[in-house]
């Protein structure tokens, strides 16, 4: 499901200009960019964390030139999925198999 699909689905579900809407959605997109980049981490109860991980130093080794690089720590985005969210996920019928990789 693309950003454009969910913003007509939240449309047409609370009757709501797709217009505003798409400013509503974008304006979250922006202040849990801005906010994670200042540190913050967001919870939503229900729904899960949008959290900042720590990614320790290391030693990135480039196996076909023999050499090595120190990446060091930094942060990554992530969400952690809440209990209730997991369980509706598990507990659905509908959910599509991926693709397998080849």
């Amino acid at each position: 499901m693309t950003k454009a699909e969910v913003i007509t689905k939240i449309s047409e579900k609370t009757g709501i200009q797709k217009d505003d809407v798409t400013q509503t959605v974008e304006a979250f997109f922006k202040v849990v960019k801005d906010s994670m980049a200042e540190g913050d981490n967001i919870y939503v109860r229900g729904f899960g964390s949008f959290i900042n991980k720590k990614r320790a130093k290391k030693i990135a080794r480039n196996i076909s030139k023999n050499t090595a690089i120190v990446i060091d720590e930094h942060y990554v985005p992530a969400f952690k999925p809440s209990k209730s969210f997991i369980e509706k996920i598990k507990n659905s019928q509908t959910v599509k198999e991926l693709a397998p990789q080849e």
